[in-house]
């Protein structure tokens, strides 16, 4: 099937086709073709699928009559298109190779260029509450280290940049959802230097729930709200485009985008990856991390067999009996940071073309989340990393550690604010030297899945972890002042009420409270 084929051509090739053909092929073919495939299926082709021309009307009138700008609706119609038409959304074994090495940051000889920073654009991913972690709010208002939540350290991160590069115009922007914008823009008042209003955030779109079983836009009239859902951050790309921002951006002069996730607070701008990038000639470049065994449920990057090109697998495109090699970290061997670098000028003209064919991902969900006795719908969701499959010459970076430190969960949040962590004098959260590049695997009882319950456990702050490999927390527990662990440390607390950990060095060993 070639690059000139007609969606027509395209249609005729496929009826009467089995569904394992149309998933074997969907998955093989260069981003231009896939989408023509997949638009082809939507128009009523072979595969099992559904009748697009019969359900997309119920979807492009509940979309208007809510407000969605027109990329919005097309970035939808392109993703439902996918589901509609019946085609597998895996990404099998059999269609990747693994990537045998990337250029190393640590390893390049460039001079960075300030200049560069006036025509660059350093945008936060803001839009995720932090409900995983009991919170109602957006997860970067939580207090991270010495009293700074994650947007403080954002907005004196940027500031250091600005006086350090005497770069005064350096451009910030967040994309917010409408669930964060709100208390955001609150937050960083005390920022004016950051920016207001429109010239400091854009508004993710929002997506129609699934029913999953007719395929219809799912209903919920007693809480409207619950029938609507985030698209993934792969929304970023539709929303710079339908909230104007992107044009707005190539007006003023903007050439290039760094763009990562508010609660990493190793993502900050780097001169040298910036002029590496533009030297180049990239159109999008990928900041990978090597892969451990605590990585290996993640995504990956790989090779397409089809194109030569660099793509994304994600846990939820990996079907069931690739699952071993999905996971083997010799052989998958970097994951993608999120922390993503874009030529806006050549975004532009994919985005003129149309929706970018990102591919999908299928959640199945509960229209109530918390009702788990509720319609049972499809949530539709692309990455915003996956656009490496989508720019030809597309390259990817390999990074220290120190540019990744999220926090997805209290786990991560304990390990962050101890000393296996330190704050820089740029307002970084890098890995203390001891660390040597890798973290400390922390697991805490599922008690401890809440922030305020957390608290609980470290009110007089938490143990040292930097010389510590692995800390396991079982029940009820509380770290008492002067708690040290090395090496790989368990401590179980298996009766009633709380036990305290006395202070002391704990090494390699399991104490049982």
């Amino acid at each position: 099937m070639g690059a000139g084929a007609s969606s027509a051509e395209i249609q005729e090739k496929i009826n009467g086709a089995s569904d394992a053909e149309i998933a074997s092929a969907a998955q093989t073919l260069a981003p231009d073709d896939r989408a023509k495939l997949l638009a082809a299926l939507a128009g009523g082709g072979g595969g099992g699928g559904k009748d697009m021309a019969t359900l997309w009307p119920l979807y492009e009138t509940k979309m208007k009559a809510d407000g969605c700008n027109d990329a919005a609706i097309a970035a939808f119609k392109y993703t439902f298109g996918v589901l509609a038409s019946g085609a597998s959304t895996m990404m099998p074994e059999s269609a990747l190779d693994p990537v045998a090495s990337v250029p190393e940051l640590e390893k390049l000889e460039i001079t960075p260029d300030p200049e560069l920073l006036k025509t660059t654009l350093i945008l936060k991913l803001n839009g995720g509450l932090g409900t995983g972690m009991g919170l109602d709010k957006a997860k970067s208002l939580l207090s991270v280290v010495e009293g700074n939540t994650f947007l403080d350290l954002i907005a004196k991160q940027v500031d250091f940049m600005k006086k350090k590069f005497e770069q005064p115009t350096l451009k910030f922007m967040l994309m917010n959802s409408f669930s964060t914008s709100k208390d955001t823009l609150e937050a960083l008042a005390k920022y004016p230097d950051l920016g207001t209003g429109n010239d400091l955030e854009f508004v993710q779109n929002k997506a129609p729930k699934v029913e999953k079983e007719s395929y219809k836009p799912a209903a919920w009239p007693t809480a409207p709200d619950n029938e609507w859902c985030p698209p993934g951050h792969g929304d970023l790309y539709p929303a710079m485009l339908g909230s104007g921002v992107l044009d707005k951006l190539l007006a003023a002069g903007m050439k290039y985008m760094f763009v990562s996730n508010s609660d990493n607070l190793g993502a900050t701008m780097d001169l040298k990856i910036l002029t590496h990038f533009v030297q180049s000639g990239a159109p999008f470049m990928m900041e990978v991390a090597a892969r451990t065994d605590a990585d290996k449920k993640g995504g990956h990057l790989a090779t397409q067999k089809s194109t030569g090109g660099l793509t994304l697998r994600e846990s939820a495109q990996c079907p069931p009996e690739d699952e071993k090699a999905f996971q083997d970290t010799t052989k998958y061997a970097y994951f993608n940071t999120n922390n993503l670098w874009v030529d806006l000028t050549k975004l532009k003209a994919i985005l003129d073309k149309g929706a970018i064919p990102l591919p999908v991902m299928l959640n199945d969900k509960t229209v109530d989340p918390r009702d788990k006795k509720s319609t049972k719908v499809i949530q539709l969701e692309t990455a915003m990393g996956a656009a490496i499959s989508c720019f030809d010459g597309a390259a990817a970076l390999l990074i220290p550690r120190s540019r990744f430190a999220p926090v997805k969960k209290c786990d991560d949040l304990v390990a962050l604010r101890s000393d296996a962590y330190t704050l820089t004098e740029d307002f970084r959260i890098i890995l203390s030297p001891e660390r040597k590049g890798v973290p400390p695997l922390v697991k805490l009882d599922d008690r401890y899945k809440f922030v305020d319950a957390m608290d609980t456990l470290i009110p007089n702050g938490p143990p040292s972890l930097k010389e510590c490999d692995k800390m396991e927390i079982k029940g009820e527990c509380e770290f008492a002042v002067g708690v040290i662990c090395k090496g790989k440390v368990s401590f179980k607390n298996g009766g009633e009420g709380k036990k305290v950990i006395a202070a002391g060095t704990y090494e390699n060993q399991d104490v049982e409270l």
